[in-house]
């Protein structure tokens, strides 16, 4: 059985990485997760904006108001833009002693942009690396995961799995699994063929359980479900159908081989109208039936 796990980050508003990734992360995995905001973002899938940077006094009121009612024994920490906020949670890791605390360093955005000055992340250095039970690495990450996001979703996997009560290395071994199934192939191209692609990814991975079909995502990028076709066949040889039902079997995939979920319960969190709906999908993607998959699972 999971346990709560507090996360301690900054806000993205464009879903792809921070709080909104950890909370969505976390409760796909079918954890409970609670959370204190360090910063709030003005960005979008074009990039950050501006900062706001909360005041270490209102970041810590947050983390105490959670801490003191909830007891989270897992903590997952990100994105810290100040030194006083940086000794505000060090000196409350000190204090509350939660049994885990992973910190999973945001340095950069995707751009390149430098999100923490040196200074700060010196002070991260001296001050929480001694309380943390792991620092996140780029080695960390599982081959081909390099796109934005990502090392933000294998620490909020990560901190799921411990909440569960795995040991650390069998919680890596988890989180590095679910990242190695999240959508890959993002592409490099900055054509707006390339730019398309990766907007439409972003969108299936933030809309998969609600939407399956083409037409909804070519609305969202504002252009037809032709030319959307057009231009998936174009970067990655694929059609846009076959590049949904991909991430959506890799989420069902995920969800039952590590949770307990009843297929019902998954089935419907899919939108799939029964049980029997779910396995009729399942099996002309995977060529296997979810209950097969449950029985590989858990012997």
């Amino acid at each position: 059985m999971a346990h709560t796990i507090l996360t301690v980050t900054g806000s993205d508003g464009s879903g792809g990485s921070g709080l909104q990734a950890d909370i969505r992360c976390i409760t796909e995995l079918g954890g409970m997760v609670t959370s204190a905001v360090t910063s709030i973002t003005v960005q979008n899938t074009l990039g950050i904006q501006e900062f706001y940077d909360l005041p270490a006094t209102t970041v810590r009121s947050q983390i105490e108001a959670i801490l003191n009612d909830l007891q989270p024994q897992v903590v997952k920490i990100g994105l810290l833009r100040r030194t006083d906020v940086v000794s505000i949670v060090a000196e409350l890791m000190r204090k509350y002693r939660p049994r885990y605390i992973v910190y999973a360093p945001v340095l950069h955005s995707v751009r390149g942009d430098l999100l923490v000055e040196p200074q700060v992340y010196q002070t991260i250095r001296q001050q929480l690396f001694p309380l943390c039970t792991v620092v996140l690495e780029p080695t960390d990450l599982p081959p081909g995961a390099r796109q934005h996001g990502h090392a933000n979703q294998l620490g909020a996997a990560l901190a799921y799995y411990l909440s569960c009560g795995e040991s650390v290395n069998e919680a890596m071994l988890h989180a590095r699994s679910y990242v190695s199934m999240k959508p890959k192939g993002f592409t490099d191209d900055n054509s707006r063929s390339g730019e398309l692609y990766n907007l439409f990814l972003a969108a299936i991975d933030r809309f998969y359980q609600r939407y399956s079909d083409v037409a909804f995502y070519a609305e969202q990028l504002g252009v037809s479900a032709r030319y959307l076709g057009q231009v998936t066949r174009s970067v990655a040889q694929r059609s846009p159908k076959s590049i949904i039902d991909e991430r959506i079997t890799e989420a069902i995939s995920s969800q039952l081989t590590s949770t307990s979920k009843p297929l019902k319960e998954i089935a419907l969190s899919f939108g799939f109208s029964s049980q029997a709906h779910l396995s009729r999908y399942y099996k002309k993607q995977s060529g296997r039936t979810p209950s097969d998959v449950r029985r590989i699972y858990q012997k």
